[in-house]
C-alpha cells in the first residue's frame, strides 16, 4: 500500500502529539488544508505550503515521508533544523559578511560547563532536550573562541561538533554530521590537540559507515590509529583511549566487508589498550573492556554471514553493570535480542527489546537494527502477539504483516 503526503503529516503529527489546529498554527497554515490532505482529498499542496508543515514538524521537506524526527517533543528554539544552520553556518563561509552579535557570549568558564552537560544529555538519550539547546551552544562556542581563543575553549568546540555530528548521524543526517566532523578537525587543529583530532576520525569512521562507505570508514581508522599508537610504557589512559576507540571503529567497516579476522584482530588490540589504561572518560568518551567487549558482539552479526550463537558467546564476557553509557547499553541490548531471535529465542528477544523501549523510547525509534528485528519477528509469528505488534507500531513498522 503506497503512502501519501497526508499519512506521513499524519504520522509525523500524532508522533508529535499535535493536533490538527496546532499543528496549523505552528506552520501558519489552514486548518482545512491539513484536513484534507490527511483525509486523502488533496494529495499535494503548494511547495511553500509543504515547506512550512515540514519546518513546523521539524524535519526536512525531503524527508517529510522519512524515519520520525529524532526531537520527539517540539521546542520553541532549537530543533534539528536549527540544528542544520548552527552547523553549516553561513557566515562563517569565506567572502560572506558575517552578522552582529546581538547578546555578548558567555564566560569560558559557563560555556565549558555547557558543553559537559550536552555531553551527558547525548550518552544518556536526552535527544530532544540535547537538540533544542546544542544549536545555541554551537553559535555561543563560536563567539567565545572569537573572544578568548585559548586551547581550551577550541579543545572544547571540538567536542561541541563532535556532539553535533554524532546527533545529526543519530537523526539519518551523514550530510550535516560530515560538515560537522570537519568543524571538528579544524577546531581541533585550532587546539594543538592530536588526540581530538583522533576523536575527530573516529567521529568520522562511523559517519562514512552509516554512509555505506565501509573502506573508508576503516582506512582512515586504521591509519589514524598507527599515527597515534602509544608507547606501551610511556603512554597515558587518555593516549590509549582514543588509540582504542580508532581500533573500535575500524572493526565494524571490517566486519561489514565479512573480514572478521581482521575485525577480531582489531578489537584484540583495542582491548590490550583498554587493560593498560584502564576505565577512561576522556574526549567526550568512555573507553573500558567492557566498551570493547560490546563491540564484538556487535561485529558477530555484521557482514553477510551473521553468527549469532558466537554472539551470544561473547555477550557472556561482558558485564552489563560496568556498561558506563546509557545508550550504548541499550546498543548493546539490541545486538543481544537480535542474537537471541537468530537462535530461535523469540521469547527473550522481545523481553530484551522491551526492556531497551523502556530504558531508551526516543532512542530506540531510530535503530535501523532494532526495527528489522521486530519485523522479521512479525514476519515469522505464528500467533498474534499484542507486545510484539504493540512494539512494532510505536517503532514503525508495519503491524499488518
Amino acid at each position: 500500500m503506497s503512502t501519501t503526503i497526508g499519512d506521513r503529516i499524519r504520522s509525523l503529527r500524532e508522533f508529535r502529539d499535535l493536533t490538527q489546529e496546532e499543528l496549523a498554527t505552528r506552520a501558519d497554515v489552514s486548518v482545512d488544508t491539513i484536513r484534507k490532505l490527511e483525509q486523502g482529498v488533496r494529495q499535494s499542496a503548494r511547495i511553500n505550503t509543504l515547506r512550512a508543515l515540514a519546518r513546523a514538524l521539524d524535519v526536512q521537506l525531503e524527508r517529510l515521508v522519512g524515519q520520525p524526527t529524532v526531537t520527539q517533543q517540539l521546542q520553541d528554539d532549537g530543533g534539528l533544523i536549527a540544528l542544520r544552520d548552527a552547523i553549516q553556518d553561513i557566515g562563517a563561509l569565506p567572502g560572506v559578511p558575517a552578522g552582529d552579535d546581538l547578546e555578548d557570549p558567555p564566560s569560558e568558564q559557563a560555556w565549558v560547563d555547557s558543553v559537559k552537560a550536552a555531553t551527558s544529555q547525548y550518552w544518556q538519550g536526552a535527544y530532544s532536550q540535547l537538540s533544542s539547546t546544542l544549536p545555541l551552544l554551537l553559535r555561543d562556542g563560536r563567539a567565545v573562541a572569537r573572544q578568548t581563543p585559548t586551547e581550551r575553549v577550541w579543545n572544547q568546540l571540538a567536542l561541541a561538533y563532535q556532539l553535533a555530528a554524532c546527533l545529526a548521524t543519530q537523526a539519518g543526517h551523514t550530510d550535516w554530521a560530515y560538515t560537522a566532523v570537519e568543524k571538528q578537525l579544524a577546531a581541533a587543529a585550532h587546539a594543538s590537540d592530536p588526540l581530538m583530532e583522533g576523536m575527530g576520525v573516529s567521529t568520522l569512521s562511523w559517519v562514512l559507515l552509516r554512509q555505506g562507505r565501509w573502506e573508508q570508514a576503516q582506512d582512515i581508522a586504521v591509519r589514524k590509529a598507527e599515527a597515534l599508537e602509544p608507547s606501551f610504557m610511556k603512554g597515558t589512559p587518555s593516549q590509549f583511549a582514543v588509540y582504542g576507540n580508532l581500533l573500535v571503529a575500524a572493526a565494524t567497516p571490517a566486519a561489514r566487508r565479512d573480514d572478521h579476522a581482521r575485525a577480531i584482530e582489531l578489537l584484540s588490540g583495542a582491548e590490550a589498550a583498554a587493560v593498560r589504561s584502564g576505565p577512561v572518560r576522556a574526549y567526550g568518551t568512555a573507553f573500558s573492556v567492557t566498551d570493547v567487549r560490546t563491540q564484538k558482539v556487535n561485529i558477530a552479526l555484521a557482514g553477510a554471514e551473521n553468527r549469532p550463537a558466537q554472539a551470544l558467546a561473547f555477550a557472556g564476557d561482558v558485564r552489563e553493570e560496568e556498561i558506563s553509557r546509557p545508550v550504548h547499553s541499550a546498543a548493546y541490548r539490541v545486538d543481544v535480542a537480535q542474537a537471541q531471535y537468530q537462535t530461535g529465542d523469540s521469547e527473550a528477544a522481545l523481553s530484551t527489546l522491551l526492556e531497551v523501549e523502556a530504558d531508551q523510547p526516543e532512542w530506540i525509534k531510530l535503530q535501523a537494527l532494532a526495527s528489522a528485528t521486530v519485523r522479521e519477528m512479525l514476519e515469522a509469528e505464528r500467533r498474534r502477539n499484542t507486545p510484539l505488534r504493540s512494539l512494532a507500531a510505536r517503532l514503525g513498522v508495519d503491524p499488518t504483516l
